[in-house]
């Protein structure tokens, strides 16, 4: 009976990070060698990272990949093939390709045809398409190599099962958004049942800037049947048995992992890419300001399960606005945390800044401007704790505020990372109430209800003003959220909206607050990506627009 062993090494790369990213490289080759496998692979564009973005169009930092491959090849001569992914220069050509090392050189090297020019991914920016491969005999087993993108489509596996391949071996670097993985599912089922041959998926992990790579590698054999499920989110090294019958490859089973459902995905991919952000840039601890109210409570739990509550600051910075049951909601929850709490009043210098502004603001009445103030002096005085303590700031600023600018720029828009910054506020209500009722092994925070209920139930404010409530300058959650996910996420017509049930002056001033705050997200700290929508790559509006939708009902 003929066997092919190949394993799978789903680890989370760093962009830019040659040498480490080789050495994890090399020390999951040597875990495969000990186990007697035939091929080690890891996930595309493994060896540099990914995204690159324009870093990949730098001749020089493509030179070095290509060095530090070579060495890898050299390292790795003596045992199982090793399959990873890198960008190379053929000519004054770039590509995005797999290469497979044998014997200490470079055997193959598969280049990617299909270029994803959609939601995050600008390849057609950056890499020439190249021809399609033929299968790569490795071992007893001819592997065909289509790379992510290719096995969304038809033709490349469809010509290398034309061309012999036996197996189809899928490196990806695919980011999550909700419910991403059952779409990967459904259309590398596709491909199984169309060629009659097993595949693998092969995914990686980890965060980069505002993606998180969810893992979730999968192999599949020839009718669609899951017969290996690795965990979303973890690294892990999965050896894969296949065995060659009068039908030809089949993979014996293995284990399969059990798979979160999409609230704790959301929370995990918050989590995992602050803890990311913050361990690839270099920074240990964070700081936010804590409100009392729900999305700095929320924050600070990421946080605290991110990197351990020991190395989270809370900072209360009240004012005369702020009312006694803030005060107790902020203390109770970093007492439940267990994070630092500092209060720092803002009363002084505000007093100072009003006093300074006096003679040219005589004769004027209060308005947004004292508002936005008291919000800058905050900023200011959590950038002078983040300078002093080498401690990042965290924005706190959920999707719905993100998208109408119900911010201070300069002020709580101020920070290096916002971990909601995809998630709408009423999501954020349903969130605490999971991170309250659940926990896991992978949180740092302590289990049990973290954030008081009174946070959660308390209607939304800044505490700016006298009796201030959100719903004062806002459409209330319900109602915005919708508008928001229809104009935002589904890009629907004030029409299309309108006819849901919506009143015509409340959708046309959210789509108002929408465009004109353009100039806010383009300044704004990056944050997880939770949706095929967010706030960056997903959406690239102009930030001088004057169009707007004549729908007149």
């Amino acid at each position: 009976m003929t066997r092919f062993r190949l394993t799978l090494a789903q680890l989370n790369p760093t962009v830019g990070d040659l040498r480490g990213n080789a050495a994890k490289a090399r020390d999951a080759w040597s875990v495969a060698k000990a186990a007697g496998a035939d091929m080690v692979a890891l996930p595309e564009m493994f060896l540099s990272g990914y995204q690159c973005q324009d870093l990949v169009m730098k001749p020089a930092f493509v030179a070095d990949c290509r060095g530090v491959l070579e060495e890898l090849a050299a390292d790795c001569a003596d045992g199982p093939a090793l399959g990873i992914g890198l960008p190379w220069f053929e000519g004054v050509e770039l590509f995005n390709i797999y290469a497979v090392l044998k014997g200490g050189k470079i055997a193959t090297q598969v280049v990617k045809h299909h270029l994803p020019n959609f939601n995050v991914f600008d390849e057609e920016r950056y890499f020439s398409s190249g021809d399609v491969h033929g299968p790569t005999t490795v071992g007893p087993i001819r592997l065909g190599i289509p790379i992510c993108e290719d096995a969304w489509h038809p033709d490349v596996c469809e010509t290398l099962a034309e061309t012999g391949a036996e197996l189809f071996m899928v490196p990806n670097g695919s980011p999550y958004f909700r419910g991403k993985r059952e779409m990967r599912l459904t259309h590398m089922v596709s491909r199984v049942i169309e060629n009659r041959l097993p595949l693998v998926y092969l995914n990686m992990v980890g965060g980069q800037d505002d993606q998180v790579f969810d893992g979730g590698s999968f192999v599949l054999n020839p009718h669609g049947d899951l017969v290996v499920q690795m965990p979303l989110f973890d690294e892990g090294i999965a050896h894969v048995d296949f065995v060659e019958g009068a039908d030809g490859w089949l993979a014996e089973a293995g284990e399969k992992a059990h798979l979160p459902y999409e609230w704790e995905q959301d929370y995990r991919v918050m989590v995992e890419s602050l803890k990311d952000y913050l361990g690839k840039t270099g920074f240990k601890k964070v700081l936010l300001g804590l409100s009392g109210g729900i999305d700095s409570a929320l924050v600070a739990t990421i946080a605290a399960d991110a990197i351990g509550p020991e190395n989270v600051r809370c900072v209360m910075l009240p004012s005369e606005y702020t009312s006694k049951e803030s005060l107790g909601d902020a203390a109770g929850v970093a007492n439940a945390l267990g994070c630092r709490l500092d209060e720092l009043p803002i009363s002084g210098p505000r007093a100072a800044v009003t006093e300074a502004l006096g003679p040219l603001f005589a004769g004027t009445q209060p308005d947004l401007t004292e508002e936005n103030i008291q919000s800058r002096l905050r900023g200011l005085l959590l950038m002078a704790l983040s300078n002093k303590f080498g401690e990042m700031l965290l924005t706190t600023g959920n999707k719905s505020e993100v998208a109408v600018g119900y911010a201070t720029i300069y002020g709580d828009m101020a920070g290096g990372y916002n971990p909601i910054k995809d998630l709408y506020k009423m999501r954020v209500f349903e969130t605490c109430r999971w991170r309250n009722a659940n926990h896991r092994d992978w949180m740092q925070g302590p289990e049990g209800v973290v954030i008081p209920p009174r946070v959660i139930d308390k209607p939304p404010s800044a505490e700016l003003r006298e009796d201030q409530k959100d719903e004062d300058s806002l459409p209330p959650y319900p109602v915005l959220d919708r508008i928001l996910e229809a104009l935002v996420d589904e890009d629907k017509s004030i029409g299309e909206i309108v006819a849901e049930g919506f009143d015509i002056a409340d959708v046309r001033k959210v789509e108002h607050l929408l465009y004109i705050s353009e100039y806010k997200r383009f300044q704004s700290a990056p944050g997880a990506r939770l949706t095929r929508r967010a706030f960056w790559l997903d959406r690239r509006y102009p930030i001088v627009n004057r169009w707007r939708d004549r729908y007149e009902g």
